[in-house]
C-alpha cells in the first residue's frame, strides 16, 4: 500500500514553495498547503512529470516526489497538468482569499488548488470549481467530496460565474478577459488570469501552450479596475477559447515586447486612450495608475 504524506512533510513543502515564490509571510496559505494532500488529486503512481516541453516518469513511487516544485500530468495527451506549486502559491497569495468569500476556480483540473482555496475561505465561504473536460470534472468531484463548501461544474469557464464572486482564479490562457469575469466581479473583487498568445494559433494538432503570457491581477476598486502582471507564465491555451480576431495576437505580442510590468490599470468598455499599452475597442490595459486613467 502506498504511504501517504505526513503533516510535517507538507508543512516543510509549504514553506519551500512560498519561499520560492518570494512570499515572505502568509501563515494562512502555508497552513492551507499543509492540510491538503497533493497525492489525493493525482491518482496512483507512476506519475508523469512535465519538464522541458515533454514528460518523464517520476523517478520514485514515493509521494515525496510530489512535494517538490513539479508539474504532474493529469492528462498528458492533452498537455493538462497539476501545475507548479510555487507559482500557484504566488498566485493565491496575490488573490488573498478571505474567510467567507466566494471563489471561482476556472480550469480546476482534479481540484488540488481548489481544495487549498476551500481551506482559505472556510466553511462560511464557497468555491465553484469549473472544469471543461468531463473526465477531469468527474475526478474532481470524487477528490473534493470531503470539501462541503465546493461545487464542481463541468462547463466552459468563459461563461462563469453566473452570479457575483469575490475572486475568479483562471488556470488556462486567453487573449482577453471573458465578459463574465469582469461583469460578475464584486466591488473589491480580484481576478487573476494568464493573458497571452498561443504558440501555434490553432495550427498544431497537439496541446497548445502560450508563446508568451503574464499572470494579470485585476482588482475592482472605487475608480475602476487596477491591473498588474504578477509574473510571466506559460499556460495551456483554454480549450473553450475561440479568438474573434487572430490579428489581435500580433498586437498583443508586440505589446509584450514593451514594458509589460508597467501596466497599472484596465479599461473595460470605456473610451480608448491613444497611449494604452494594449488596446481593443471594448477593453485595454494602461501604464497609467487608476486615478489618472479614470480622469482621462
Amino acid at each position: 500500500m502506498l504511504a501517504g504524506s505526513t503533516m510535517e512533510q507538507r508543512r516543510q513543502y509549504a514553506v519551500r514553495m512560498l519561499q520560492k515564490a518570494g512570499v515572505l509571510s502568509d501563515d494562512r496559505l502555508a497552513d492551507a498547503f499543509s492540510r491538503v494532500r497533493r497525492e489525493d488529486f493525482l491518482g496512483p503512481p507512476p506519475w508523469l512529470i512535465q519538464e522541458r516541453g515533454g514528460y518523464r516518469e517520476a523517478p520514485s513511487h514515493d509521494v515525496a516526489t510530489l512535494y517538490e516544485d513539479v508539474l504532474v500530468a493529469l492528462d498528458a495527451s492533452r498537455g493538462v497538468n497539476n501545475g507548479s506549486p510555487s507559482l500557484h502559491a504566488l498566485a493565491i497569495h496575490s488573490l488573498s482569499p478571505q474567510a467567507g468569500e466566494t471563489v471561482v476556480h476556472a480550469g480546476a483540473g482534479t481540484g488540488y488548488y481548489t481544495a487549498i482555496l476551500a481551506e482559505l475561505v472556510g466553511a462560511e465561504g464557497r468555491v465553484l470549481a469549473v472544469e471543461y473536460d468531463a473526465v477531469l470534472a468527474d475526478r474532481a468531484r470524487t477528490c473534493l467530496a470531503g470539501h462541503l463548501n465546493v461545487e464542481v461544474i463541468c462547463g466552459n469557464a468563459l461563461e462563469w460565474p453566473k452570479h457575483a464572486a469575490d475572486i475568479i482564479y483562471v488556470n488556462f490562457a486567453v487573449d482577453r478577459p471573458a465578459e463574465a469575469w469582469i461583469e460578475r466581479l464584486r466591488p473589491g473583487g480580484r481576478l487573476l488570469f494568464p493573458l497571452g498568445v498561443p504558440v501555434f494559433e490553432g495550427r498544431n494538432k497537439g496541446p497548445e501552450y502560450t508563446a508568451m503570457a503574464g499572470f494579470l491581477l485585476v482588482r475592482w476598486e472605487a475608480g475602476g479596475y487596477s491591473a498588474r502582471f504578477i509574473e510571466g507564465v506559460s499556460f495551456i491555451w483554454g480549450e473553450g477559447v475561440t479568438p474573434s480576431d487572430w490579428a489581435c495576437h500580433t498586437r498583443l505580442r508586440a505589446a509584450f515586447a514593451d514594458n509589460w510590468r508597467a501596466v497599472q490599470s484596465l479599461r473595460w468598455k470605456g473610451i480608448q486612450a491613444e497611449d494604452e499599452w494594449y488596446s481593443e475597442p471594448d477593453w485595454g490595459l494602461s501604464t497609467h495608475a487608476l486615478a489618472v486613467a479614470a480622469a482621462e
